[in-house]
């Protein structure tokens, strides 16, 4: 684990790396991996115990950002606007762009296999890769051979 490095998570990233069995990525790299009431419900399933859910404070920033994204990512970034955290995880276009263009650093799936192969955790992302690309969500292929580039595989 990564020392005192803090995120919060939507929905995708969680429903993604459990479908490819990699979940327990996210408590290996992070000592705190925060989410909030609303994407604990969108994910549907009990979060492991590590899963910090918060409820966000400033219910009316959430409300306007809503207006730009979906519920689940809405909360995501207006706790992010709360609390200090090293990374927004999520995989949504429009959430990513929105939170980038405020200042809030973020990755998604993709970006945290490729963060777990560079801290030693996962010796291949392909492998990886390989599974997400089984499931329904998809990664374009020049992402794809960006990720391998950076992962030297």
């Amino acid at each position: 684990m990564i020392e005192n490095t803090v995120v919060i998570t939507d929905t995708s990233c969680f429903i993604i790396l459990d479908k490819i069995s990699a979940l327990y990525l996210l408590h290996a790299l992070f000592s705190k991996v925060i989410t909030t009431p609303e994407i604990a419900n969108e994910y549907g399933k009990v979060l492991p115990e590590w899963v910090i859910v918060q409820h966000v404070k400033n219910v009316d920033l959430q409300i306007q950002i809503k207006e730009l994204v979906d519920a689940g990512e809405a909360s995501a970034i207006a706790l992010a606007y709360e609390i200090k955290c090293d990374y927004l995880l999520t995989d949504d276009r429009a959430a990513r762009k929105f939170a980038e263009q405020r200042g809030i650093l973020v990755k998604g799936s993709a970006g945290v296999l490729l963060y777990a192969k560079q801290q030693k955790i996962i010796t291949l992302i392909r492998p990886y890769l390989d599974l997400i690309q089984q499931t329904n969500f998809r990664i374009s292929q020049p992402l794809i051979d960006r990720l391998l580039l950076e992962a030297n595989e």
